[in-house]
């Protein structure tokens, strides 16, 4: 989670109703009843006005106990610290709801060494270690959440994750005892949970309507799916950021060892290490992280209790609020199967949700498309947190950027028609619609030192991949949804178990590349206080030239053929069935271009390293390539 830390508001390390859906339930607020002298909220044009001033605001800390967790085993409760920003005018009567971030990274991270990638062939890592360096994040309320919503009657609150800051308890990378911190403070707004100030003076939240939306990027968008998925009562939407929804397909995919973009041999256990900023933490917390590192299984990969714990899937039936889902589609850190499997368990249960996905990587959407995101950020949060008709819930559910700039709107994703179109691979390379039953075994040999872009641009024949297109393209082709390859192949002569399939987009484009760039305007959306202006620089995704894109890729232990939790020996050259699933997409395939699969073992990046050597034999004829596709021709 620590690659989190490009976010306005982090992971790991990146700080900063259906469309007919009807108006939440309301809580019953604690405390009593408003008087016809109470200050009230401003409503125009079907939307909260900024009429509450951010400079006068009221700030307090709270320390919330965490009832039956106590996961640093001192006897007593945990606690998290929750800073508060609020209007005067609670203290006059008003009665809001709160918008609020959890977050371990309020104070910083320290320094701690990844594990190794290169292993030897029993699995076992090789002298070699990368480092996460330790950072330190802005002050609270340093965001946009305080100018642009405190005015418009709400309060901002932020909560410590267990084991960081001035929190107790431990961290442990998405475990329930995480998830009990930010529960206890809605819990506490609605009168169900102690707090107290900085004396130990019990405090009570008397100005809370009892009404909470959960808000975050990277980890702390997570914390938002972990909480909503207790059915805590009071939690009436979340808007989770790039999110993840099942830890083992942070740190594994499908019975195979991975690490998130650009953090090699980062897991569980370095995350931990990496947020416990707590006081006495290492003595408080260290054999319990000690214990994360033992059983998180780095050799095998498989799935099994302590990855179960953590996903929050299993739980998607008690989620009761509603669900703002935003994801990067070329966010290679939190990959988008995390938004993609959330969506689909969300939408089974016809949770009411919806959708934003962008071209962006690991990205707040405030950095990217600002004005457009708070309009429908304040829509949503007006909805279903002062009960205003805003019209949000009568939009298109899904907002898609399917080029740098270029936005569409569904009433679902996958569009509507989308349907599921195979390819087979051929002789002489190619890939088509006819299947090619009789077409020659072909070989590679794994070589770990090469990167998939190495290997993706390498023209002709190469001992190190195979590669299959199709012609150019008759008409743009979309994809959207989650395609899966089915590859007939033999191993031997090495012990590598991975099988990494690409999906390349072969043809010269502009294409967006990971950066943001200024458009030279300023931006102001909210009330300036010293050292916040409330005024941003807009800013729009940078772009390259560039002659090929690998738009999606998927990853599997071959061990694993049948299931994650489960490794089973491979006998050396006999044929296997092996089918995975690629990171879900939403890309646009351009006429005259050329869609490719190419198939190789270590994906230098992202697995772990065996020894190279590895011969792979695949059966191109029995081998199948399935896309969902929204539109357009293959041939």
């Amino acid at each position: 989670m620590h690659r989190w830390r490009a976010l306005s508001v982090p992971l790991a390390a990146l700080l900063v109703a259906t469309l007919a859906g009807t108006a939440p339930a309301t809580a019953a607020p604690p405390g009593p009843p408003a008087t016809s002298a109470t200050p009230a909220i401003t409503i125009a044009d079907n939307a909260t006005q900024p009429v509450f001033s951010r400079a006068d605001a009221i700030e307090q800390t709270v320390f919330v106990e965490v009832a039956g967790t106590d996961s640093d085993h001192d006897g007593a409760p945990d606690r998290v610290a929750v800073d508060i920003l609020r209007p005067k005018e609670t203290e006059q009567g008003l009665k809001v709801p709160v918008i609020m971030e959890a977050s371990p990274y309020y104070a910083g991270g320290n320094d701690v060494a990844n594990h190794p990638v290169d292993v030897d062939e029993n699995g076992v890592p090789l002298p070699a270690l990368t480092a996460l360096s330790a950072r330190q994040d802005a002050g609270p309320f340093d965001g946009y959440y305080d100018n642009y919503f405190v005015p418009r009657g709400y309060a901002v609150a932020l909560v410590e994750n267990l084991g960081s800051g001035r929190a107790t308890g431990c961290p442990t990378s998405g475990a329930p005892n995480e998830t009990a911190g930010p529960k206890a403070a809605i819990d506490w707004l609605n009168g169900r949970a102690k707090g107290f100030d900085a004396a130990g003076n019990p405090v009570t939240a008397t100005w809370s309507t009892g009404k909470v939306g959960m808000i975050g990027v990277s980890y702390n968008g997570t914390l938002p799916n972990a909480v909503a998925a207790t059915g805590v009562a009071g939690l009436e939407t979340i808007v989770p950021i790039a999110a993840i929804s099942s830890w083992y397909d942070y740190y594994r995919a499908n019975g195979g060892v991975l690490a998130p973009g650009g953090f090699q041999g980062e897991d569980l256990d370095v995350l931990a290490k990496y947020v416990l900023t707590r006081e006495n933490g290492q003595q408080a917390c260290g054999a319990l992280i000690d214990g994360i590192t033992a059983a998180q299984d780095r050799v095998t990969g498989d799935y099994g209790p302590l990855w179960d714990e953590r996903n929050y899937l299993n739980d998607v039936r008690k989620v009761k609020a509603s669900v703002f889902v935003v994801h990067g589609l070329n966010d290679w850190n939190v990959k988008t199967k995390h938004f993609a499997q959330w969506w689909y368990a969300l939408a089974k249960r016809d949770v009411p949700r919806k959708l934003w996905l962008h071209q962006g990587t690991h990205m707040n959407p405030f950095s990217l498309r600002t004005a457009e995101w708070l309009r429908q950020l304040h829509g949503w949060f007006d909805h279903w947190l002062h009960g205003i008709d805003s019209g949000v819930m009568r939009e298109p559910q899904a907002d898609v950027e399917i080029a740098a700039g270029q936005w569409t709107r569904h009433r679902s994703w996958p569009p509507p028609g989308t349907v599921t179109v195979p390819l087979h691979p051929g002789p002489g390379s190619t890939l088509g619609l006819t299947p090619r039953r009789h077409t020659a075994p072909e070989s590679f040999v794994d070589q770990k030192d090469r990167t998939a872009e190495q290997l993706v641009e390498a023209t002709g024949a190469d001992p190190n991949r195979l590669a299959y297109t199709t012609g150019a393209l008759p008409a743009d082709v979309r994809i959207a949804g989650t395609p899966t390859v089915s590859v007939r192949a033999s191993v031997k002569d090495g012990a590598s178990p991975y099988l990494t399939a690409l999906l390349v987009d072969y043809g010269t484009d502009v294409r967006p590349n990971g950066t943001l760039v200024s458009t030279g305007q300023t931006y102001c959306y909210g009330q300036g206080v010293p050292g916040d202006t409330g005024c941003t620089t807009l800013r729009q995704l940078g772009t390259a030239s560039t002659p090929y894109k690998i738009v999606t890729r998927g990853w599997i232990d071959v061990r694993n053929r049948h299931r994650a939790d489960r490794t089973e020996p491979l006998r050396p050259g006999k044929d296997y069935t092996f089918t995975w699933d690629f990171q879900p997409t939403d890309y646009v395939f351009k006429k005259g271009h050329r869609l490719g699969l190419v198939i190789i073992s270590t994906d230098r990046d992202y697995t772990l390293r065996y020894p190279p050597g590895t011969r792979i034999t695949v059966s191109p004829g029995k081998s199948s390539l399935h896309l969902p596709v929204t539109f357009g021709r293959l041939r």
